[in-house]
């Protein structure tokens, strides 16, 4: 059954300079677990895609005691159009960075983790074995947590997914980012159908698949649903879905604010059509509300 999104009145295409709209407030970092969690982050010399990314959600998540760690570095080998994340060749390799995420998850006492990364496109395995050792370390030292891992697509060396799928994340997270039309600006050293089988092969072999996807970018209805379709159709379980926020003004340009009704209205289809959970609102982002997604899932199990 079609749905139309007519019937919601949608702001115009802001301009540079326009202000965010009352939805889109954040709470500013701050509070005893915000600090405790910064200074764990810093002593043990480790990255968080929060800090990297400018994500919005950082100052509830961080309160909270939660985070995303980022491994394999801060300097990405690719420019996607709309992550903050620095790019160029990364300087080092930190073969002991995984021994320190084990740590910091365990001393975090952690029921759910969530670890991404940079792209390492320069390595022969695009750091894949360094993503097999973190899981191994998180297992090691902090027995009991479920682990949630946000991956780069390996340039489609599936060789090099099998290093971390045979780990057995609770959680095989890879995002789609948009619509494929808009890949050539929005992440124009990725391919969307590479996406897509990277998602079908972790499901195949039994993991639960997750990815996320922007609004906001330019992209169509006919393309949201579009794309709906194709992750249905492999299985994928879980999808985020979140407004774009332009970090710099080097960064693409939001095309339009979403608004909080239409991504209601995307939850509902997108379930309805088949994806287990989605997960969809202005400030979601891929790791919010992550260990809630991977509880639904154990209780549906």
């Amino acid at each position: 059954m079609k749905f139309s999104l007519d019937h919601l009145v949608l702001p115009e295409a802001p301009a540079s300079h326009a202000r965010k709209p009352a939805w889109l407030k954040m709470k500013m970092p701050g509070g005893e677990g915000y600090s405790k969690l910064k200074k764990l982050v810093d002593d043990q010399k480790l990255h968080t895609v929060c800090q990297s990314a400018k994500c919005p959600n950082m100052g509830e998540c961080w309160s909270a005691g939660t985070a995303t760690l980022m491994i394999l570095g801060d300097v990405c080998t690719r420019s996607c159009g709309f992550c903050h994340i620095a790019t160029g060749r990364p300087p080092t390799l930190d073969l002991d960075e995984p021994r320190r995420v084990g740590e910091a998850v365990a001393t975090m006492s952690l029921k759910h983790c969530v670890i991404t990364s940079v792209n390492r496109d320069e390595l022969a395995d695009g750091g894949a074995e360094v993503w097999a050792e973190t899981i191994r370390q998180i297992r090691l030292q902090s027995r009991g947590t479920n682990v949630e891992v946000l991956i780069p697509d390996f340039c489609g060396d599936w060789d090099a997914l099998q290093k971390v799928l045979d780990e057995r994340p609770e959680i095989l997270n890879h995002n789609i980012e948009t619509v494929p039309r808009l890949y050539y600006k929005v992440r124009p050293q990725a391919k969307y159908h590479r996406s897509l089988k990277l998602l079908q092969i972790a499901k195949q072999q039994g993991l639960v698949s997750k990815t996320g996807m922007m609004l906001g970018l330019g992209e169509t209805e006919d393309e949201i649903e579009s794309v709906l379709n194709d992750l249905v159709a492999i299985g994928c379980e879980i999808l985020t879905l979140g407004q774009y926020l332009q970090p710099t003004t080097k960064h693409l340009p939001v095309e339009r604010w979403v608004h909080p009704d239409e991504f209601a209205e995307w939850k509902r289809r997108g379930e309805e059509k088949g994806l287990r959970h989605v997960e969809a609102g202005p400030l979601v982002r891929s790791s919010y509300h992550a260990e809630k997604q991977v509880l639904s899932h154990a209780a549906v199990s």
